[in-house]
């Protein structure tokens, strides 16, 4: 089997470049990092990636094989090699150290802007400690799975073109507390996560949870804080307003009116937003590719308004 490695040591290498490692007689039930320290361990000692528990619970191998972020010391190398060879890769969205080693400062920076601890309300006294129920639990169980290996981190789409975007493990784990029946912050964390670069720019590709490798799921998180800053009334920014106006014109008519949803996602008040969907505007047009100015109801549009009303019903009950 070929593992081609990615390699680069900024202290003499111009560029980055693949390097290929030959293992034969692999045992059924090797994993990969297995793999890795036979090579760094036999063949190439100065080939360099983290690694620690070995039991996917630090997160510390992370790595990117054939395109995606896996850990290494859960992946089966059976299930990564394709036509004899697997193509291994640093973690992407970050900066790189050396070889398979990269800068995880951003990453790090981007969870303590969440603040994840717990901040209960000090006027209460307990004796012991801050009992919670089982029920309460669960709405925060899959979210404190995450071991912040920054699998998610390196494969959104978001985080690629968008640098002030938090990414889907700090929102994951900004889930965990404004969820928790123990924390006082509840409103003020989710206002603050409403705002840019929070739970509205992601763009639900979906790959964060594909590529997460515990139940944290990312994804999920993100659209139950959608859910909540809804239920809560925090609406005065454009992915709210964008959500609203697609719900609402889907009851009043069935159809969703394009005409009028990019002005009610910027606002009515908020003119220079208004101002730069001219230009999109007029691209429509010219290549006709802009909706009827006449927006019709669908037949038996009363079946649609009483869905949307109870689904209305669901959410406000969380």
């Amino acid at each position: 089997m070929i593992f081609s490695i990615w390699r680069f040591n900024p202290e003499k290498d111009t560029s980055p470049y693949f390097q290929d490692y030959k293992l034969k007689k692999i045992p059924q039930g090797t994993t990969l990092l297995d793999c890795m320290n036979l090579i760094k361990w036999t063949q190439d000692g100065t080939l360099t990636y983290r690694m620690s528990c070995r039991s996917a619970i630090c997160g510390s191998c992370a790595i990117k094989v054939n395109g995606h972020a896996i850990l290494a010391c859960k992946t089966q190398v059976s299930n990564v090699i394709k036509d004899g060879k697997v193509k291994i890769e640093p973690l992407g969205n970050m900066e790189i150290i050396k070889d398979l080693v990269v800068d995880l400062g951003p990453f790090w920076e981007r969870i303590e802007k969440i603040r994840p601890w717990l901040m209960p309300d000090e006027s209460e006294r307990y004796e012991k400690e801050r009992y919670q129920s089982i029920d309460d639990f669960r709405k925060i169980d899959e979210s404190s799975t995450c071991i912040m290996c920054g699998c998610c981190y390196s494969d959104c789409s978001s985080l690629d073109v968008d640098k002030v975007f938090l990414g889907p493990t700090a929102l994951a784990k900004g889930q965990r507390f404004i969820d928790d029946s123990r924390d006082k912050e509840r409103l003020n964390r989710i206002r603050e996560l409403s705002d840019k670069g929070g739970i509205w720019d992601c763009t639900h590709c979906g790959e964060c949870s594909e590529r997460c490798p515990t139940e944290a799921r990312p994804l999920e998180r993100i659209t139950s804080m959608r859910r909540t800053a809804l239920a809560l009334g925090i609406i005065n920014n454009i992915g709210a307003r964008h959500v609203k106006g697609f719900v609402d014109s889907i009851a009043h008519s069935g159809r969703l009116n394009e005409n009028i949803l990019p002005i009610r996602s910027m606002g009515i008040f908020n003119i220079p937003g208004l101002m730069s969907l001219i230009p999109i505007g007029i691209r429509m047009i010219m290549r006709r590719k802009n909706p009827s100015i006449i927006h019709r109801s669908i037949d038996e549009v009363e079946d649609i308004r009483r869905i949307v009303e109870e689904l209305c019903k669901r959410l406000r009950k969380g």
